[in-house]
């Protein structure tokens, strides 16, 4: 048991229901699976599943817990604070890739 800490820069959806809930209602939650850290307070740019950046986001509550599954589980709040334009979706998904998303596959 421990925490993973997130990158500051990056809040990545695994489900595609999750960030459409964040794009369409303006506030939404993703659960990860382990305890982590998440920057409460700090805005970060959201990644799709497919890791293409598509917006900037206020995290509001990171809660890591233990559900009733017996699994460690960190549920994180965030509101959407705009949605990146092409221009800048495009540089956050290259700069990501070479950063963070393409050394993990690597490794």
């Amino acid at each position: 048991m421990g925490f993973q800490t997130e990158f500051n820069s990056v809040c990545k959806f695994k489900s595609e229901q999750e960030l459409f809930e964040l794009l369409e209602y303006g506030r939404g939650k993703m659960v990860k699976q382990g305890f982590r850290v998440f920057p409460t307070g700090q805005k970060v740019i959201a990644y799709t599943p497919d890791n293409v950046a598509v917006a900037i986001v206020k995290i509001v509550a990171s809660i890591a817990e233990i559900n009733f599954q017996n699994q460690e589980v960190t549920e994180v709040e965030m509101q959407l604070i705009r949605k990146l334009t092409e221009e800048e979706s495009r540089v956050q998904t290259a700069l990501a890739d070479e950063m963070f998303f393409g050394e993990q596959a690597q490794g």
